[in-house]
């Protein structure tokens, strides 16, 4: 099946189509067969009494006078039946295979034998062209036009000659020859001219079904846009809610979604706004009675409670801060960020590289930068240097960034990225960090549609890649 509704929609409508037309032509032929069926009986009746009554009629004359009848016959012309009486049967090329012409036989036949007792009538069907006549086995094409050969050769092009011989009482035999008044080859009912025309029919029905189609899936299109773009861009324009009852109640379950959880996100930046302002004021007082203590033990282990709860605290905002992506997107120079964070670090003591190319980038520029920030501090911290490799494709845009520190265990991969884990002893206590670094620059890598992965380099450190597909995030040209 077509991935793509679009697609399955054109395939039932392929299927639909031809099923239709197939069962149409079906029911149409078997009509068509069955009145042509009833129209050969009654030719083939009407065809044998005839026949019947010129053989009565011969049969009944002296022998001596049936040459001189049959002479006035052909000169006269225009005669229904070629008769001739000969002394043998004259062979005929039979052309009679097929069921059609089998029932006008055995109709023929069956008349013959009620009408005139004739068991041995032999009826075969010749092609004009190879038509013999007489004693002397001459083609009827040879004849004189006078004696009325041309009543054979003026029938229906695709009819044949019927042709009946039978053994008279003095061993003479008798030839009728006649043309049929209509057609009775065996045609297939799906002929090449109806094919074309169940062709004409599915393509003409498609085009349509298409067009129509398309119109009506291209809403739920833009309804499947819009979810993915929902993580990236809360306050994007809600959905037209216009269209067939089904998407128009699809559109407003959307954006009622999307108001939701832009109220809820919203709610819980206030709440973390409430609770680090609530809890900064109880933390420094509890810092002040801390440092009135005599006991100089006691006061430092309460000072680095203190400053651990602290910590927290702040990380917990960071990470609030770090997850709000509340702002514009902008088209950015990749290189050119990288650049000025390296510098930046630099300062702080840190050496980064930057190698490659890339291309510009849609992204909304603050967490972006975030992101990339955490990544090169983690570098910086736990490798001392980092190494960052820029790669740009026709389909994709790759950030690697290696250090060259201890790396992680590969069981471990994943269990960093949740919130305030901090491996040991891989990873030094000494950084001051809260643990959030990784997970906040994931979150902020799957809102902008690219995936982050860990690995461990064969020579040692970590490589940490971050891979954008244009096609979820336009990449423009190489600068």
């Amino acid at each position: 099946m077509p991935g793509s509704l679009r697609g399955r929609f054109v395939l039932i409508m392929i299927i639909g189509v031809l099923s239709a037309q197939l069962a149409s032509y079906a029911l149409w032929s078997a009509q068509a067969r069955s009145a042509q069926s009833e129209q050969l009986d009654e030719m083939a009746s009407n065809l044998a009494y005839s026949i019947s009554s010129t053989v009565r009629f011969f049969r009944s004359l002296p022998y001596e006078y049936r040459h001189i009848v049959l002479e006035q016959l052909r000169d006269m012309g225009g005669t229904r039946f070629f008769v001739s009486v000969n002394e043998h049967r004259i062979p005929v090329i039979d052309i009679g295979r097929g069921q059609r012409k089998a029932l006008l036989a055995d109709r023929v036949r069956s008349v013959l034998r009620q009408e005139l007792g004739i068991d041995n009538a032999l009826v075969e069907f010749s092609s004009p062209d190879t038509l013999r006549v007489f004693n002397n086995e001459v083609l009827i094409q040879d004849l004189p036009p006078r004696w009325g050969q041309h009543t054979l050769l003026t029938g229906p092009a695709s009819s044949p000659i019927l042709v009946i011989q039978m053994s008279l009482e003095d061993d003479a035999w008798l030839y009728v020859a006649t043309t049929l008044p209509m057609a009775i080859d065996e045609r297939s009912w799906l002929s090449a001219d109806r094919l074309f025309v169940l062709f004409v029919v599915l393509v003409t029905v498609l085009g349509l079904s298409f067009w129509v189609i398309r119109g009506v899936t291209r809403p739920l299109a833009r309804l499947a846009r819009a979810a993915r773009q929902l993580g990236d861009d809360l306050e994007a324009v809600p959905l037209s809610e216009r269209g067939p009852r089904e998407v128009a109640a699809s559109a407003r379950a959307f954006n009622r979604m999307q108001e939701r959880i832009r109220s809820q996100i919203k709610e819980r930046e206030r709440l973390f706004s409430a609770i680090s302002h609530d809890l900064k004021t109880p933390i420094t007082r509890l810092r002040l009675r801390a440092e009135m203590l005599d006991d100089d033990e006691q006061r430092e282990r309460f000072c680095a409670s203190l400053d651990e709860l602290d910590t927290l605290v702040k990380g917990a905002l960071a990470s609030v801060r770090g997850l709000d992506l509340d702002e514009s997107w902008e088209v950015i120079d990749v290189r050119k960020l990288l650049v000025s964070l390296a510098q930046e670090l630099e300062v702080q003591g840190g050496k980064v590289s930057v190698a490659g190319e890339a291309a510009m980038l849609r992204v909304k520029p603050l967490s972006f930068k975030r992101c990339l920030a955490n990544l090169l501090e983690n570098a910086i911290f736990h490798g001392d240097r980092a190494a960052v490799t820029i790669r740009h494709g026709a389909e994709s845009l790759e950030i690697v960034i290696r250090d060259h520190g201890p790396g992680i265990p590969d069981d471990q991969f994943e269990r960093v990225f949740a919130p305030f884990v901090r491996l040991e002893p891989s990873r030094s206590r000494n950084t001051g960090g809260s643990g959030l670094g990784l997970s906040i620059a994931r979150h902020i890598a799957h809102a902008h549609g690219a995936a982050l992965n860990l690995a461990n380099h064969p020579s040692g450190g970590l490589v940490v890649t971050l891979h954008f597909p244009c096609r979820t995030m336009p990449c423009t040209s190489l600068r």
